[in-house]
């Protein structure tokens, strides 16, 4: 199977950093290579106390594998040396050229699945990036490939004992029981329950669907987007043969006991999604991009800026990352 490619991210944040240390280290990390600026990676290291990394540096993904012990790294230079915990907009058009670059190798076979480094979304739009975030721009990349399935994005974030998915992702609040149509719930859930299936090796998905409103609308005395929208897609959804339960009241969906009922949750929101796999798996959670071409994940975390340089970045969540993406792939290969 061939490597996990990882896209540099901000390279004013922790995602140089988190690289370094896991390649430095290479403890059971699946084998990855670096799409970025060469000479960024190496100040990381240096950075960290680490050993110069012994680097092979190329410039088109089919020179890739020639590296015998050095990590490969995909070329991105940057424009302007990095400043830790500082970004600069002036490094936008590399950080935007590592994802598509990332995105490339997987989509000739030169790499197994993507791994995104975190970005900063403010940083970006000074480019003219034109997206919410990752999830968006990989799908709008990829929306030309053929896929036979379900098609994404979802954003889904999965920890060891829980995974959520978003039927809406970076939706302000006030926006959110507009955009909640029976057709996005039922299309989400339908990504969702093929991922599962595809990506993770469950044969019967068991899928639990949160409500909108407080205790999912008390038959519609606290809001009708329950009666309305949400129980009659979850009852399409079991005429296709899903397991899904109407709407259940989000406050008690996330306990011990009740994640003991289903292999995945539908959250509506971004913070009723967020809250509960953050509190849960703050070090370990990984964003995972359902329902496309490729293979995408990413450590669950921001860029890191104020402790970026300062060698307290946590590589937890980064070799979770690592680890899924190449599981993932395995999974895909079987099928």
């Amino acid at each position: 199977m061939k490597p996990l490619a990882v896209s540099m991210g901000d390279p004013a944040g922790i995602g140089l950093e988190l690289a370094a240390r896991v390649w430095a280290e290479r403890d059971g990390a699946p084998p990855f290579f670096f799409v970025g600026d060469p000479d960024a990676l190496e100040r990381a290291s240096v950075r960290l106390g680490l050993a110069k990394p012994k680097l092979n540096v190329v410039e088109d993904a089919a020179e890739l594998g020639s590296a015998g012990d050095a990590l490969d790294v995909l070329h991105v230079p940057l424009a302007m040396q990095e400043t830790p915990g500082e970004p600069d907009p002036v490094n936008a058009d590399a950080t935007i050229s590592a994802i598509e670059q990332g995105v490339a190798a997987v989509r000739s076979g030169a790499a197994s699945a993507l791994v995104t480094l975190p970005i900063a979304k403010s940083v970006l739009h000074t480019a003219d990036f034109g997206f919410p975030g990752h999830t968006e721009f990989i799908a709008h990349l990829t929306k030309d490939d053929a896929w036979s399935h379900a098609r994404g994005p979802v954003m889904m974030l999965a920890g060891p004992t829980l995974k959520v998915a978003l039927a809406t992702i970076h939706t302000p609040l006030a926006n959110v029981p507009s955009e909640l149509t029976r057709q996005r719930i039922v299309e989400t859930m339908q990504v969702v329950g093929e991922a599962l299936k595809r990506d993770f090796g469950v044969p019967s998905p068991r899928i639990a669907l949160c409500g909108l409103n407080p205790h999912a609308g008390e038959n519609g005395h606290i809001g009708r987007e329950e009666i309305d929208v949400i129980n009659p897609a979850a009852a399409l959804l079991r005429s296709q043969g899903w397991d899904v339960d109407d709407a259940r009241s989000a406050d008690a969906l996330f306990n011990e006991d009740a994640r003991k009922g289903y292999d995945a949750a539908i959250a509506l929101y971004h913070d009723q999604g967020l809250i509960p796999i953050k509190t849960l798996h703050f070090w370990d959670a990984v964003n995972v991009t359902l329902g496309l071409p490729i293979i995408r994940t990413s450590p669950d975390h921001g860029t890191g800026f104020d402790i970026a340089g300062e060698g307290k970045a946590r590589a937890d969540s980064f070799r979770a990352a690592l680890k899924m993406a190449w599981d993932m792939a395995e999974a895909r290969g079987r099928a």
